[in-house]
Order: C-alpha cells, then structure tokens, then sequence
C-alpha cells in the first residue's frame, strides 16, 4: 500500500490530470456532482453521497447517437461519436462501483449498447473507501463493502493522508506513473478505520435491513399484494429517484431538426413517470400505483431472477433523502417484512 499527504493531494490530482482527463466530486453552486477536473476546482472527496451517482460518465443523461442528413431521397447517416480516449474517475464509493455491475449486465449483454462499452473500456475507476457513514445507508444489505471497494484503484483518506492500492493492470499502469509522489505505508491506519466504520455501521438504523421477502417470495403474490396501493399513495410520480438512482438504465430516443440535418439523442428517462413507455396502444401503466409498483418489482424481483440473484439496487440511500415525499425502497423493503433486529 501507498500513501500520499492531504496537504499534496492536489499534485496527485495534477498529475494524473496530465496524464488523462480526470472526473472528481466537485462542488459547483452548493452542490457536489462528478466533474471534469481543472486547476482550482473545489474537490469534495469527503462528500459520501454526490447529487448524482457517477454512472453519467458512462451512461450520460443525454447523449447524441447519431445525425442524419436528408438531401430529396438521399439520406446520409453521420456518426457523432468521438474516439474513446482514457480517463479516469476518482473518488467512487462501493455503492456506486456495485451500480456499474448492474449497468454493465444491461448494456454489455446482447445487443450490445457500443456507446456504454467503449466509456467502460476506457474508464481507470479509482474507488474511495468510506471513512464515515450516514444514517440513509444500507449498501451491506446488497452484499457490499463500504470499507473495502474494488475498482483499478482503492483509496482511503483520514485527516492526514490518502492511501492507494492498485488492484488491476489499468490501476498499476497508472500507480507507476504516478510513483513519485507516494511513499510505502503498512496499511495499519487503514484496518483501524475500516474496524471503526464497520462498527458505527452495525448501529445504523438500516443496518438490519434484507431483501429475504423478495428473493424467497412468490412473484406474483407479491405483485399481488394490496399493499402497493397503501405505499404508492403520496407518490407524485417526479421521477427524482429514478434521476438519483445509480443503477436505473431507462432512457427515451428522440430527435430534433437542425440546419444541418437531424439529430437523434437518448436521455434519461423513469418509469414512474405517466407518459413512460407510451405506444400507439396507449400506456399500459395507467395508474402511479402500477408504475410505483414496476419500479420496485423491478429492482428487488424481475432484477434478480435474470441475473443469478444481484438486485437492481446497491443501498446508497441517495432516493431515501431526495424523496420529497419521503417514499423510497426501504419502506418497500419494511413493508414486506424486510427489516430483520440490528
């Protein structure tokens, strides 16, 4: 393991910036979301949970596909897409790195989405082990370790310095050209903050939370159940958790015409919007209560039962405080019996 001084993070970041376009958490207008890094930006690596979940650096929220130039009963098809070059993405929590394993079992399956695949391939992924939690945590109930991310690189951060371990041939490529400035350390300031975490985590209030009532449950007695409609009552079909959500892969396709032609983009879209999936048949969720009830199902049952048991969901608690309603998975989960005794 490697180490560096706080006081020197900056020239880590400017080194590695040198050598590759860099993506942090940094905070612009009071709020943190991942940004392209450039000298003098405000880097909250401290921040636990960013506005945004990184997946926008592989998945963006709009995305230009393609344009299409019409000349009488000529048509040109142009590609917009650039060479994927590297660049690397610092400070994603486990959360988040487990979010890009649901993602990938969506869009590097067959058809393959080339678009997502050529941003994955490029990506150097440098991980940030959580120092601190929050009370809307409950990643450990996916399976997932907050103290212990994977990724090309792991870092840690106490008050003094950060801490580096490489973990894939992308992340030793990148640790040699940045050799010079870290020093060898034991690691035993790690374990003991790892040992903290773990032991103010087993105190959250989340920190029994399991999904046994989905994956041990009847599908369709659950899709059945009456209580959806109790749970989805307040819901204003907004559309916030689904935007938040690192892990949900929705996305509409739409064009626009231009002087030059026609351009078609994909972006972002929810499920628990009522104009989501319309057909020339008419929407075949008519009700927030079905769309409501689509959108768990999904993560917590149709997910897992088509991809060897891993939930459309990693815990990071980002819909439990953007809800303005104050609905999210965790009540779900409570709702069907998921809360276990600390």
């Amino acid at each position: 393991m490697l180490k560096i001084s706080l006081a020197n993070v900056n020239k880590l970041y400017d080194a590695i910036s040198a050598e590759y376009p860099l993506y942090l958490p940094v905070e612009k207008a009071g709020e943190v979301n991942y940004s392209y890094y450039e000298e003098g930006a405000k880097v909250r690596l401290d921040v636990l949970k960013t506005v945004k979940s990184p997946k926008d650096c592989f998945f963006p929220q709009s995305e230009n596909l393609m344009k299409f130039k019409v000349e009488g009963q000529k048509i040109e098809l142009i590609d917009v897409r650039e060479e994927a070059k590297p660049f690397v993405i610092m400070g994603v929590r486990a959360c988040d790195f487990k979010a890009f394993d649901v993602l990938d079992r969506v869009f590097l399956v067959d058809p393959l989405d080339t678009y997502y695949q050529t941003k994955r391939e490029a990506g150097i992924i440098i991980t940030h082990a959580c120092g601190k939690v929050e009370e809307s945590c409950f990643c450990k109930s996916f399976g997932i370790d907050p103290v212990n991310p994977l990724g090309d690189v792991t870092v840690w951060t106490d008050s003094e310095s950060l801490y580096w371990r490489a973990n894939s041939e992308k992340g030793e490529a990148l640790t040699k050209k940045l050799s010079s400035l870290f020093t060898s350390d034991n690691g035993e300031r790690v374990a003991e903050q790892q040992a903290k975490v773990n032991e103010i985590y087993a105190k959250l209030p989340l920190a029994g939370l399991t999904t046994e009532s989905f994956s041990n449950g009847d599908m369709m007695e659950l899709f059945n159940s009456d209580k959806w409609q109790k749970l989805s009552e307040a819901c204003l079909g907004c559309g916030t958790c689904t935007f938040v959500c690192p892990t949900c892969q929705c996305f509409d396709i739409r064009e626009f015409v231009t002087n030059s032609g026609v351009t078609r983009f994909r972006c972002w879209d929810s499920c628990m919007c009522s104009d989501f999936t319309k057909t020339a048949g008419g929407q075949p969720r008519t009700t927030q209560m079905q769309r409501y009830r689509q959108r768990f199902m999904h993560k917590l049952v149709y997910f897992p039962k088509n991809n060897e048991g891993v939930y459309s969901c990693v815990g990071c608690g980002r819909c439990v405080k953007k809800c303005p309603q104050g609905l999210n998975i965790v009540k779900v989960i409570k709702e069907f019996g998921g809360k276990q005794d600390a």
